[in-house]
């Protein structure tokens, strides 16, 4: 037979090397089989292969029984869905001890005689507990009434069907007020003389308190209503006498308070009273210092601060000296001049000239007298 060529040889000598190779993971898997192997031969000898068979079984019994078996529900709460609503009152004071509450229920209860409506009251700082439970009708609406506690009452209400509760609906305010609103005048004092056409009454009481003042005298009346913070300010006419003035107050539960005063309208005036540190004046003596001083007064009699002040002298001899200023806190005002030696002897005339921008103007004049 002819030879191979080279080619062949080749070829048949790398396929023969790698027949005789097995890769790794070969090697693992026949190893753990040899060892199985082993280990059945064992056990069937001893006889345990019954026992490894019950085992294995078992332990498939056990999985398939898990995976078929139904599954059993946990125990839940079980919560009516669709709470009820109650209308909330237009003004959440009141002086009345009851209230009835208007409660709207989900379409799907109403007629269901197994279902009832429970309303909860919480008072200030407490836990709400229930108070009223009363049968859904045939109607969405109902009418429930309760009792109120003196202040705040927070009122809530679910539906009970059985042994289960709806979600609570959100919570309705009520506030029990019985005590009348207080009213405190800040000005004017009762008894007090105001030389003006009207008067301001200013003061406080309860927050949203709607006023109403009165002038018996003359038969005049005015109303307010105090502010958020229970500030209030209104003016009233007044009689050229002495006025009866009343002023009552509703608060927002519709308590009723009241205060009485007499004013008297006085026929006072603006006035202005100068005087000078001197009257009399000896050419002789001069040059020589002289102050002017004015006290300004309103027409209640009271100091008037910052009443415009113009000064002016005039004395023989010179021309006139004159000075704009305003009255201080007290109600006074100053002005110091020097009369030089050109002031001759006669009569002169001090002036003080005041305007003010409430109570008009006035002056007040003192004579001057220069001597030899």
């Amino acid at each position: 037979m002819p030879a191979p060529d080279a080619y062949r040889l080749k070829q048949a000598r790398g396929l023969s090397s790698r027949r005789r190779g097995m890769p790794m993971p070969a090697r693992i898997l026949l190893a753990l089989a040899i060892v199985a192997l082993g280990a059945a031969v064992l056990m069937t000898a001893t006889g345990g292969i019954g026992k490894l068979v019950g085992v294995l079984g078992s332990s498939m019994s056990g999985v398939v029984n898990r995976i078929t078996a139904t599954t059993q529900p946990s125990a839940t709460q079980i919560v009516i869905s669709g709470a009820p609503t109650i209308v909330a009152p237009t003004e959440p004071y009141t002086n009345l001890g009851t209230a009835d509450l208007e409660i709207n229920v989900p379409a799907a209860f109403v007629g269901n005689t197994a279902a009832h409506v429970r309303v909860y009251l919480a008072l200030e700082g407490q836990a709400p507990g229930p108070i009223a439970e009363v049968p859904i009708g045939s109607t969405i609406t109902m009418i429930v009434p309760v009792t109120l506690t003196p202040g705040r009452n927070d009122l809530s209400a679910t539906i009970i069907e059985g042994a289960v509760e709806s979600s609570s609906s959100p919570v309705v305010t009520y506030i029990y007020d019985t005590d009348p609103p207080k009213i405190v005048l800040a000005s004017p004092k009762d008894g007090a003389t105001i030389n003006s056409a009207t008067v301001t009454f200013t003061g406080t009481t309860q927050p949203r308190t709607t006023l109403l003042a009165r002038n018996e005298t003359n038969g005049t009346s005015v109303s307010g209503q105090a502010g958020s913070d229970g500030a209030f300010a209104f003016d009233l006419p007044l009689e050229s006498a002495t006025n009866a003035i009343t002023i009552a107050g509703t608060d927002p539960a519709g308590n009723v308070g009241q205060l009485t005063l007499s004013l008297v309208r006085g026929s006072g005036q603006l006035t202005a009273n100068l005087t000078a540190s001197s009257y009399r004046i000896s050419v002789g003596a001069l040059p020589q210092s002289i102050q002017l001083s004015v006290i300004v007064t309103n027409p209640d009699s009271q100091p008037l601060a910052g009443a415009n002040v113009t000064f002016t002298l005039t004395v023989p001899g010179i021309p006139p000296v004159s000075t704009d200023t305003t009255t201080g806190a007290d109600g006074r005002a100053t002005f110091t001049t020097t009369l030089p030696t050109g002031v001759t002897t006669g009569a002169g005339l001090a002036t003080a000239l005041v305007a003010t921008s409430s109570f008009g103007t006035t002056s007040s004049q003192k004579t001057i007298t220069v001597v030899p």
